[in-house]
């Protein structure tokens, strides 16, 4: 159930949570594409938004002129942020969906949830490896969202897809490269994929820089904290990346360490 404070803020956006769940069973089809954006954004984790974002991960109404499935995709995303397994096996059944965007999102939630029964799933979209790893002519995307799908592998410690995963730190793309990099180090913990990481932060890319900070956030990295502080990137991208840190530590450690100390420090240096 969410905390009356997430459903008063939530409220102040327009509408009501009562609101926003008929909504995704609207006859119009932008309140549904915004109703499930909306109970995602405010983590709006009652059993009635979640069945009825599960249901909206079949909808076959909302289409784009190229196939896609616009409510498919944010259902997708909210469910991620709701933290209830029971989205697990319609989120895994997307992984097969013919949209790019909503096997994309798909991935990302199911490694945002305790879902153990994605692992093999994920692993298939991985077949072919590299070669078949290419992009679809006259779109903006690879064969399929290899970055997402081996994030996901990464934070499910999937130690079975480590040779799956490992070449594709030679993928001529680099945010798979790097994807590849943080789920071998959380399949790993070898510091050499750490410090392939801190290294990108030096790249001349803001993006793929941006990328990177998030990468080492994402799998704790602490000796990262300094190199985190200095990256030249906006400061609200340093602090997520050092809150990661921290997050991490607090799950190692009941009481603050020295080590916590200097990254809280660092986040005050950039306040």
């Amino acid at each position: 159930m969410q905390s009356n404070w997430s459903q008063s803020a939530a409220e102040t956006e327009g509408l009501t949570v009562e609101q926003a769940i008929a909504n995704l069973q609207s006859p119009d089809l932008s309140l549904r594409y915004y109703a499930a954006w909306w109970l995602g954004k405010f983590r709006v984790n009652m059993p009635a938004a979640v069945e009825a974002l599960i249901v909206a991960l079949e909808d076959e109404a909302d289409r784009t002129e190229l196939g896609g499935y616009p409510l498919r995709r944010n259902a997708a995303r909210a469910l991620g942020k709701l933290g209830d397994t029971r989205a697990v096996p319609g989120l895994i059944r997307c992984l097969a969906c013919e949209d790019y965007y909503v096997r994309e999102a798909a991935a990302q939630s199911l490694g945002m949830l305790d879902a153990p029964a994605a692992i093999f799933p994920l692993m298939e979209l991985l077949t072919g490896g590299v070669e078949e790893a290419v992009p679809v002519s006259g779109r903006p995307h690879l064969t399929q969202p290899y970055d997402s799908v081996i994030e996901a592998l990464g934070a499910l410690q999937a130690k079975q897809a480590i040779s799956l995963i490992q070449p594709f730190l030679e993928h001529p793309q680099a945010k798979v490269q790097y994807a590849a990099t943080r789920a071998m180090y959380q399949l790993t913990q070898e510091d050499s994929y750490g410090q392939s990481l801190v290294k990108a932060l030096e790249g001349n890319d803001l993006q793929l820089r941006r990328t990177a900070l998030s990468d080492l956030g994402a799998i704790g990295y602490l000796p990262a904290r300094e190199a985190i502080a200095r990256c030249a990137v906006e400061n609200s991208f340093k602090l997520l990346a050092l809150k990661g840190l921290l997050e991490h530590q607090a799950k190692l450690h009941e009481a603050p360490t020295q080590d916590t100390i200097q990254v809280m420090t660092l986040m005050d240096s950039l306040l």
